[in-house]
């Protein structure tokens, strides 16, 4: 199938590694050009020097307030046009109700949400007709997760931000879709399973509550993904794709 990403301009953030950067993967080995960012001023050059020249590599925060129209800008700037963004963020600190600070739900909010909205805002504010706006988010969504509590907390609000944003922008032509990952195999999830104190039990235990029996690839998750950001998705808007290997149960 011809994903019709051949010259499009997206920005995916968090993109350094894991889901971000298997997405940022896909879209430029399917033709098209990538902003990506990240915290971290050298990653953030390593990562888009592998990608290759159709990659360029921008150090911002999402939490940071200027970053997002900076980004948009960098986008028409460098490549002349803008398609669309993926908006993800690493993972807020693991923890239950008690273990979390008020700091610690601050940070996330900062990052997690209030920065989403804020580059979702500005993405829209510049696309055209075809244009689209992603939002990485979790099975938290649906389901919250032990050991996770501000995730279950802001995920599932960003969540119901994309459906009111999908609503809003569908006449002028601009798609809102979400990704939902589960148990796909990245640092992060190494680092969730290694809390347990056995990691390689920990994956065990979640690899039999998966159908698959098996965590997902990060290439799978990034296929999911360019699909959803392509012109080939045309008609998909306002939905939450799990890409979880079956793991959860809901229609």
């Amino acid at each position: 199938m011809d994903l019709e990403l051949k010259d499009r301009v997206y920005i995916v953030t968090g993109a350094t590694r894991g889901l971000g950067n298997a997405t940022a993967r896909e879209l430029v080995a399917d033709g098209a050009k990538v902003i990506i960012t990240g915290r971290d001023e050298k990653r953030v050059e390593a990562a888009a020097a592998e990608l290759g020249p159709d990659a360029v590599g921008f150090a911002a925060d999402n939490a940071e307030p200027a970053a997002a129209q900076r980004l948009v800008d960098a986008a028409h700037e460098r490549f002349g046009r803008f398609d669309g963004i993926l908006i993800s963020v690493g993972g807020p600190a693991p923890g239950f109700v008690a273990d979390n600070t008020d700091e610690q739900w601050q940070s996330a909010f900062d990052s997690v949400f209030l920065g989403a909205v804020r580059l979702a805002r500005t993405a829209a504010a510049s696309l055209g007709e075809g244009g689209v706006i992603g939002f990485v988010l979790s099975g938290s969504v649906h389901e919250p997760i032990a050991g996770l509590t501000i995730s279950n907390g802001l995920r599932p609000g960003l969540a119901g931000f994309a459906k009111s944003l999908a609503d809003e922008l569908g006449p002028r032509g601009i798609r809102v879709v979400g990704v939902l990952p589960a148990r796909i195999d990245t640092d992060r999830v190494r680092e969730l399973d290694a809390l347990s104190g056995d990691a390689e039990a920990s994956r065990a235990a979640a690899e039999a509550r998966i159908p698959l029996r098996r965590y997902g690839t990060p290439q799978e998750f990034g296929r999911t993904a360019a699909f959803l950001l392509s012109p080939a998705a045309s008609y998909l808007t306002g939905i939450m794709v799990p890409v979880d290997g079956g793991v959860r149960h809901g229609f």
